[in-house]
């Protein structure tokens, strides 16, 4: 067939694809970079079409994706910011992937409808950004169980919808964010139900304006940071209080006399801090179940009376507390109590524990007293009593058991099975059904159990048939779930080993572990009230289709050998080294995915040892600590977005400028690698030299050529002190022009910056443009026929409208913020000044007619408008061009360049001569204050836009 018909039958084919797919193309190819950096993803993600093939995982409305649900897939890599390209996006669910890991993104603020934003279990690092406050729709924030440190971002207070915030369980540290009259904090998040903020480093007070009457919290969860100083009175005022956890802390002072107002708390802990004053007054606190405040320094005080009025008490810690006295025996009477722990006190007496004692009572420990007798009464075997280290133990010489330490054990759940177990094979496990099959498998962890009797198989047969109601009512495929293994860890959670059998085949499908993750990771699953707040650590699941390695391959083997015989086992081999070479080129991708720099020799001084760069080397961090004297403040000039630029001195005496990423910043290393390999091959004078880069000790730092006198936009506003005459203005358009059409047309693959403003033309001793920050710049494939679909990226004022309506980015993109920077050039103005567009402008008052164009009002004084302004003509026909609405009647870069040459003759100077030098050039240097060329205001916000009207009225 003739190769120009396949090629046009190939490309109508992708087209009548590209029309029946049912997914917007944008969120494919959000989907498929996020595919690019992740391991392990589902099987059903090939094609190009999420929505219409139905991925695993993966739900659409309208061809949008609008979730993303992928809990114990084994997924590995990071989150890349391309998430943010998902607009409609309002789920995101990777729990229990403990290989995900990384920083978090700053670009997931961009997702402004995501309402369940769920990364428990697994690795993720560094700071939690505060961008996470522009999610407004945002209900559900877990974060917990990862490895996040820094503080908690105050911009969290701008979550009006948050119901749920999780935090615990990380590395975060520093004090509560309280609101001011400028900045949010977590006082302001009054519809938030769940404050779990436990197992962390936060320090500090606990401030009294957190709580107000406003709020409606029900669980409080502090427990294991380094707090300090009171329990604040606010506390009280928030009266639907369920939970409160404040133990384990460095707490102080007296404990609120107003604590009793808390009528509705049922789990109290306190224990393990430095409380002191008298021991608080709880009456009135009758669905209080669970009380621990051992370990604190109360004044010593008899066994308070009140504590026999708390007729939901289930259990009482309270060891050393300066409790003394003796126990009244109507307290064992309390109908629920379980468990009393009284040890380490000075309690005396006879211990009397009555004839009407509660049947539920398991265990009194008051080991470490001064009980002087006991005598137990018939029937009362059911109860442990430990009085070791009392007088009854110590004068009497009794060998009782209840003088002796019982032997710790382990209780174990036995649930009743519905039949007789059943022996199974390769890994599998019989269900409560007695079926064998693969379960799905993972932790609860209760955070406060109301009960401390961990024997008591009723309550976990109440737990069994809750989850069993859930699974049913979310029509999951579940035959049955087993509980097993209860204890209690070092801060007092009760963990459970719970299994999840599938039904009607022995192994879960990938459709499906992702919706059970989901159901335990969103608290969809509630359960019974006794059990308290939870969560849920979920295993990888290693059992679908094709992994489980059970017998029925075995069996299949024998009947196709038995049908096919020798050509069966010849394909078998053949599928097998197809499928071993795959593995092993997956694993190289894997592997130069998470180390894209191991091939580099770091330790050579040149880039020669360094593929694909041609003058860039690699610094070491040492190296760069030293350059900069340890990252000084004094040579700390400049910060944006992207992070600190830092002025350096190498050896030699050369001046570099050093762009040290934030971690909030920190691309993938591949993306960061490929960056690196684009700036190294781009190489004229018009353009900011890359001398090298640094990938040590999770650091991304770029290294440039220092350019001392600053950004064409500090000398247009007068801040450098460099004045622009007409010839300056045209030399500099020139050089910057010529950079450009450097990068379209002679660099390999040509380049379009996507960025072109005047902060980013720099400008050297001699006044010679060169164009700097490549940070939004993108490869123009040969494949990619003209132009590249993506996200719309650049800054507002210079953005090409054409672009930003079609997303299809075309080197004319870069030509028509060129044409804005020709006309700041002119005006001195800014692109977007006091609301007036200056493209608009000019275009407005734009006339052939008249003298210098009817432009006497728009231009800048300072480019000497007493004198002859030759080919001023020219140049604002030019900028005009350049700025045209459609991409095809602007001119191409190369031409940009012969027409300003042609200009710059017609005023008598040799095109290609360089700018005069310093000395000639500065004669108004002198009345300003030389400018940092890495300033803040050279770091202008460049970034994804929101769909908006791009010129103002």
């Amino acid at each position: 067939m003739n190769p120009k018909i396949l090629v046009f039958l190939l490309v109508v084919s992708f087209h009548i694809c590209s029309i029946a797919a049912l997914t917007d193309s944008n969120d494919f190819t959000a989907i498929k970079a996020l595919m690019d950096v992740w391991e392990n993803t589902p099987n059903s993600w090939e094609g190009t079409d999420p929505c219409g093939d139905q991925w695993d995982g993966i739900k659409c409305t309208n061809s949008r994706v609008t979730s993303i649900t992928l809990a114990s897939m084994g997924l590995k890599g990071e989150l890349s910011g391309d998430i943010s390209s998902l607009p409609e996006l309002q789920i995101l669910d990777l729990s229990y992937n403990k290989d995900l890991g990384g920083p978090l993104p700053s670009s997931i603020g961009n997702l402004k409808k995501l309402k369940n934003l769920i990364l428990v279990g697994c690795s993720f690092s560094g700071p939690i950004p505060s961008s996470i406050g522009s999610l407004q729709q945002l209900a559900y924030l877990s974060l917990n169980s990862n490895a996040f440190t820094g503080e908690i971002p105050p911009s969290i207070g701008n979550l009006s919808e948050l119901y749920w915030l999780d935090l615990a369980d990380n590395k975060l540290e520093g004090p509560f964010p309280i609101s001011t009259g400028t900045t949010p904090g977590l006082d302001l998040l009054v519809n938030t139900k769940h404050f779990h903020l436990g197992k962390n480093q936060l320090s500090g007070r606990i401030p009294p304006e957190l709580f107000s009457s406003d709020m409606n919290l029900i669980h409080v969860l502090f427990e294991s940071n380094k707090l300090i100083g009171n329990i604040p009175s606010t506390l009280s005022l928030v009266k639907s209080l369920e939970v409160v956890r404040l133990d384990r802390n460095s707490l102080t002072g007296s404990v609120p006399s107003n604590l009793n107002n808390l009528t509705s708390v049922s789990e109290l802990f306190l224990s393990n801090n430095r409380l002191s004053g008298p021991l608080p007054n709880l009456t009135g606190m009758n669905v209080l179940h669970y009380l621990d405040m051992s370990n604190n320094s109360f004044d010593a005080s008899d066994f308070p009376p009140w504590m026999s009025t708390l007729e939901s008490l289930t259990t009482l810690v309270m060891e050393k507390t300066q409790l003394q006295g003796q126990i009244p025996a109507s307290f064992f009477s309390l109908p629920q109590l379980q468990t009393v722990d009284l040890s380490g006190n000075t309690l005396n007496g006879t211990l009397d524990i009555g004839t009407s004692y509660s049947d539920q009572l398991q265990l009194i420990d008051l080991r470490n007293n001064l009980i002087s007798d006991y005598s137990p009464k018939t029937g009362q075997e059911q109860v442990d009593v430990i009085l070791v280290g009392n007088l009854v133990c110590k004068e009497t010489g009794v060998s009782a058991s209840y003088c002796t330490i019982p032997t710790p054990n382990s209780p174990d759940v036995l649930l009743p099975n519905n039949c007789e177990p059943i022996p199974c094979s390769s890994n599998q496990i019989s269900s409560p059904n007695c079926k064998c099959a693969y379960p799905y498998t993972g932790l609860l962890v209760f955070r406060a159990p109301s009960f401390s009797d961990l024997e008591n198989t009723t309550i976990y047969m109440s737990l069994q048939r809750h989850l069993m109601d859930s699974f049913t009512s979310n029509e999951l495929p579940v035959d049955s779930v087993s509980l097993s293994n209860p204890r209690k860890d070092s801060s007092e959670y009760l963990e459970l080993k719970l299994q999840v059998f599938p039904s009607n085949q022995d192994h879960f499908s990938q459709d499906v572990i992702p919706q059970i993750g989901f159901m335990l990771s969103n608290q969809t699953f509630k359960p019974p009230k006794n059990f308290g707040p939870y969560y849920f650590r979920g295993d990888s699941y290693q059992y679908f289709a094709g992994n489980k390695g059970s017998n029925n391959s075995s069996n299949t083997g024998i009947i196709i050998g038995a049908t096919a015989g020798g050509s069966a086992l010849v394909l078998l081999l053949l599928l097998a080294g197809l499928y071993a070479y795959r593995q092993k080129k997956r694993a190289e991708r894997a592997n130069e995915r998470n180390n894209p720099f191991a091939h580099w020799d770091s330790t050579k001084s040149s880039g020669a040892g360094v593929p694909q760069l041609k003058g860039a080397r690699c610094f070491s961090f040492e190296e760069l600590k030293k350059y900069t004297n340890n990252f000084s403040e004094a040579n700390d000039i400049g910060s944006g977005g992207y992070g600190k630029v830092y002025r350096g001195i190498l050896p030699s005496g050369e001046l570099i400028a050093i762009k040290r990423a934030q971690q909030e910043s920190l691309q993938g290393g591949l993306e960061f690698k490929t960056e690196i390999e684009l700036l190294s091959r781009v190489h004229h004078k018009n353009l900011v030299s890359l001398l090298g880069f640094c990938f040590e000790r999770g650091e991304q730092m770029l290294i440039y050529e220092f350019v001392p006198n600053g950004s064409l936009n500090d000398s247009l506003s007068g801040k450098s002190g460099i004045r622009l005459d007409w010839i300056r203005r045209l030399k500099i358009a020139l050089g910057s022009a010529r950079g450009l059409a450097y990068m379209h047309e002679l660099a390999n693959p040509p380049i379009i910056h996507r960025d072109i403003k005047t902060t980013n033309i720099l400008l050297d001793e001699r006044l010679n443009a060169k164009v700097a920050d490549f940070g939004l710049s993108k490869p123009m494939n040969d494949t990619e026929k003209g132009h590249v679909t993506t996200q719309v990226k650049g800054t507002m004022g210079y953005l090409d409208p054409e672009y930003y309506m079609t997303q299809q980015l075309t080197e004319k993109s870069d030509v028509y913020s060129f044409g804005v920077v020709m006309l700041e050039l002119l005006t001195g103005r800014k692109p977007i000044e006091r609301g007036k567009y200056i493209v608009r402008e000019v275009n407005m008052a734009f006339d052939r007619t008249k003298d210098l164009y009817n432009l006497h009002e728009l231009l800048d004084p300072g480019i000497g408008l007493e004198t002859t302004l030759k080919g001023l003509d020219k140049f604002v026909d030019l900028a005009l061009e350049c700025v045209k609405e459609s991409g095809a009647d602007r001119p191409k870069m190369g031409e940009v360049v012969k027409e300003i040459e042609n200009i710059l003759q017609l005023a008598g100077l040799n095109p290609n001569a360089e700018s005069a030098s310093t000395s000639a050039s500065y004669e108004e240097a002198g009345k300003g204050s030389p400018c940092n060329p890495y300033s803040k205001e050279a770091f202008d916000y460049s970034g994804a836009f929101l769909p908006s009207k791009l010129e103002p009225q």
